[in-house]
């Protein structure tokens, strides 16, 4: 029993020295990681923005993964402390500070395709179209599939689908389909204009349009620069 124990504590002296060196490179690089992604938070228009990894250490923590625990904090508004990213932010912000997390990390992970339903909430006027740029970016390295209410964030789609109910009066059925040019151009102009879609609605998005897809040219030889 003595050898037994003798054993284990070596193996548990050497656990913890692997544990310190995988500690000693989390902490490095969640200073790097917070950096980033204050830049891609400010880059998404949270302009007072400040963002932290904790990392915590416990001999009591040992495991396959080390004996850290990782909290991200944030605050979204100066003179705001930080707090856990979980009570700090709201719905729309979560979905933005993914965004953020998923630009940073997009040649890191080996994930193929992002979904990211209404990322748009709680967002409006410069705000979307950063969000929509920052998407375009992350486009370039990943599938991604938007579900939107924002003109300025589906203009700058690739394609679009619509998502539809009808009915015959008895049953309802939800369907989806693809959408021509034209008719992005028209389901953007609805988005813009409400009910009733005038001309210059149509001439309106159909200019936003244009304006995304110059938009997007830039993102990518911006991007390509990069590489």
């Amino acid at each position: 029993r003595l050898e037994l124990s003798k054993r284990a504590e070596a193996f548990r002296k050497e656990a913890l020295a692997v544990c310190t060196e995988i500690s000693d490179i989390r902490r490095r690089c969640a200073d790097k990681l917070s950096e980033e992604m204050r830049h891609a938070l400010i880059d998404l228009n949270f302009q007072e923005v400040a963002f932290e990894i904790q990392v915590t250490s416990s001999q009591d923590l040992i495991s396959g993964n080390g004996f850290d625990k990782a909290a991200f904090l944030i605050s979204t508004n100066a003179g705001e402390r930080l707090r856990d990213l979980a009570q700090a932010a709201s719905g729309g912000e979560l979905s933005r500070i993914m965004l953020a997390l998923k630009t940073v990390l997009a040649d890191k992970d080996d994930i193929d395709a992002v979904i990211f339903d209404e990322i748009d909430v709680g967002v409006s006027g410069r705000t979307a179209q950063m969000v929509s740029e920052k998407m375009a970016g992350l486009g370039l390295k990943r599938q991604i599939l938007c579900i939107t209410h924002l003109p300025q964030i589906a203009s700058m789609a690739d394609t679009h689908f619509i998502i539809e109910k009808t009915t015959d009066g008895q049953k309802t059925k939800t369907g989806i389909r693809e959408l021509t040019k034209e008719g992005a151009v028209q389901e953007i102009a609805r988005m813009l204009g409400g009910v009733e879609i005038t001309d210059k609605v149509v001439e309106s998005a159909s200019e936003m349009k244009a304006m995304a897809d110059k938009k997007k040219q830039e993102v990518f030889a911006r991007e390509n620069e990069k590489c």
